[in-house]
């Protein structure tokens, strides 16, 4: 083929193809160019999955009538005007792409009035074709009107996600920009639903209980570190609230959300033996440093930036997190409530019985302790009442009716309030009672939902739980399949649920905090070779259902553990495949003491 120069309309087409990949990425322009353009409110109401419409409208300085055509003509920006401006941007958008990429791939009408117009401008476009332009009333500011997105790129349509994946990306969008903009209000619709709303205040914290759910917030923690040359603030998660991966981490360099691996290892590295493996924070942390020392042009989508010096952003990325951690973990964590004699009360019986452990009787510096198992002063007398726990291990046999798996032990103790010392007629047993627990539970439950036995404990008192946007779309796509496990939830507002009843085993749990990881399986998803989601939400109810380690048990329930354990299908392992017991013979034990 002799080589030749493309048509403008796939030139066209081409450039849209790096800037707007889905609908979340014209909402994203557009949130920009309103920002630039100094507005105070912004609007953005999606029908359907962004295809059908995206409309946003913001009250910034609005574009001169002379200018309207201009603006949609391809590298047409007003953020530059030499090649040193390059290199000291402190606008998100400047590379003139936007406006014409959109417009070549919809149907798009935008009117507009600038602040010193005495009227503004309607203009029309199909495929980037303008095919009407008038003059309007219109207050300051600017509407954009995106229609059939895509419609002249069907192969763009077929890689897109489905509907809930594409509007769960547009909520993301906006609410990252809320949180790097405080002072702008912000409105989501979908559908004609209020979704996110912020006031504009211009506290961040405000936005961050808006965007990640008023509960999450209670556990997060302030960074601010103001050094001279890079600034790092924000607020990032207590170690008691992780995820199981690295998404919920949002960073922002100068105000423009970036994607950036290196800084998120930062952040996670913050939390060196603070969090257990696989556990990820929560943060949300503005980087400010001179627009010199950061390059923005480094891709049309502009996620992606190049420091001139990483290391030393890194190590102030981390820095300025850890010392939050640090100095929380420094806390103390016992409250009294305020003129509440009864939890104080409470409190110094607890550190009066903590003190009141009997010591070994052994000559040495540190005697040890017995362990020794509490009860709280209202929960002293349990035997004259009964037990109603449906996760209680039983006193004795109550085995099930699946053949035997394990050969009979016999319990002998528990090492370090974790593991179930046993015999048996092959050696000796030491059993991990967490993992243990866990495998019986599964297996339990598993019955159970099979033969849509699964037994749900109304609470109480009603719990709400407050989410972010997106999840709180989640949750509603999936009311049936977690009502079909005994979650039992209603909306109560805009990403608000009411809790009426959960699994009967997770009776004494946190429901807010099952829910938050039942959150994480759902937006996870299902991907091949991995467990389906049905399975997860199994897994996360049994493990957190199961006996702790560090959790003491009477010789009566480590005995009825183990004797469910000897029925269980497959009792070598838990769920998540970890052992549940290690085996050691007679024979072995005879060589390790030179007996043979």
């Amino acid at each position: 083929m002799p080589i030749r120069i493309l048509p403008e309309p796939i030139v066209a087409q081409i450039a849209a193809g790096e800037v707007v990949e889905r609908p979340a990425a014209v909402v994203k322009e557009l949130i920009e160019n309103a920002i630039d353009a100094g507005a105070t409110t912004i609007k953005v109401a999606v029908q359907g999955d962004g295809r059908r419409s995206i409309q946003i409208s913001d009250d910034g300085c609005g574009i001169p009538v002379n200018e309207v055509e201009t603006a949609f003509a391809r590298h047409a920006t007003s953020k530059l005007a030499t090649i040193d401006d390059l290199y000291r941007i402190e606008t998100l958008g400047f590379r003139g792409e936007a406006l014409a990429s959109i417009a070549s791939v919809s149907h798009l009408t935008m009117t507009t009035r600038h602040a010193n117009d005495a009227a503004g401008a309607l203009l029309h476009l199909e495929a980037g074709q303008i095919t009407q332009q008038q003059p309007v009333g219109a207050p300051a500011g600017t509407v954009i009107a995106v229609e059939n997105l895509f419609f002249n790129t069907p192969a763009r349509l077929k890689f897109l996600k489905k509907e809930t994946t594409e509007k769960r990306q547009i909520a993301t969008v906006v609410t990252r920009y809320a949180m790097a903009y405080p002072q702008v209000r912000f409105t989501l619709e979908q559908d004609g639903r209020e979704l996110f709303r912020t006031l504009g205040t211009g506290s961040l914290i405000d936005v961050v209980a808006a965007a990640i759910g008023l509960d999450h917030t209670k556990h997060m923690l302030e960074v601010d570190d103001p050094q001279e040359d890079i600034a790092v603030y924000g607020f990032t998660s207590a170690p008691s609230l992780s995820r199981a991966d690295r998404t919920r981490i949002t960073l922002f360099v100068n105000g423009r959300w970036i994607q950036d691996t290196s800084l998120t290892y930062a952040v996670v590295q913050a939390y060196h033996t603070l969090l257990m493996t696989g556990r990820y924070p929560i943060a949300v942390l503005m980087i400010q440093m001179p627009p010199a020392e950061v390059d923005v042009n480094v891709h049309p989508t502009k996620a992606e930036v190049r420091f001139r010096q990483p290391d030393k952003v890194f190590a102030a990325v981390q820095r300025a997190v850890r010392r939050a951690v640090i100095d929380q973990a420094q806390t103390p964590t016992l409250r009294r409530g305020r003129h509440d004699p009864s939890h104080s009360h409470s409190a110094d019986w607890y550190r009066t019985e903590r003190t009141k452990q009997m010591t070994l009787d052994m000559h040495m510096d540190d005697p040890g302790r017995h362990t020794q198992q509490y009860a709280r002063p209202a929960e002293a007398d349990t035997s004259a009442r009964g037990t109603t726990d449906p996760t209680a291990i039983p006193a004795g046999p109550q085995a099930p009716a699946q053949p035997r798996t394990l050969p009979m032990l016999r319990v002998i103790g528990q090492v370090s309030a974790s593991y179930i010392i046993a015999e048996g007629p092959a050696g000796l047993y030491l059993i991990d009672q967490h993992a243990a627990h866990e495998r019986i539970l599964y297996e339990q439950f598993m019955s159970a939902y099979h033969q849509q036995e699964t037994i749900s404990q109304y609470t109480l008192a009603a719990q709400t739980i407050q989410v972010a946007p997106h999840e709180a779309q989640l949750i509603e796509e999936r009311l049936t399949l977690l009502s079909s496990f005994g979650f039992t939830l209603e909306p109560f507002g805009p990403n608000i649920f009411v809790i009426r009843s959960v699994p009967a085993m997770l009776a004494d749990s946190d429901p807010l905090e099952v829910i938050a990881g039942v959150i994480d399986d759902l937006e996870h998803g299902h991907t091949p070779g991995q467990a389906s989601i049905e399975d997860k939400i199994i897994l996360r109810v049994c493990k957190q259902a199961a006996v702790k380690a560090g959790q003491v048990l009477n010789y009566d329930q480590m005995q009825s553990l183990i004797r469910q354990l000897e029925r269980c299908q497959s009792p070598l392992s838990c769920p998540h495949g970890r052992p549940t017991l290690l085996h050691m013979s007679s024979d072995q034990l005879a060589r390790e003491f030179g007996r043979i």
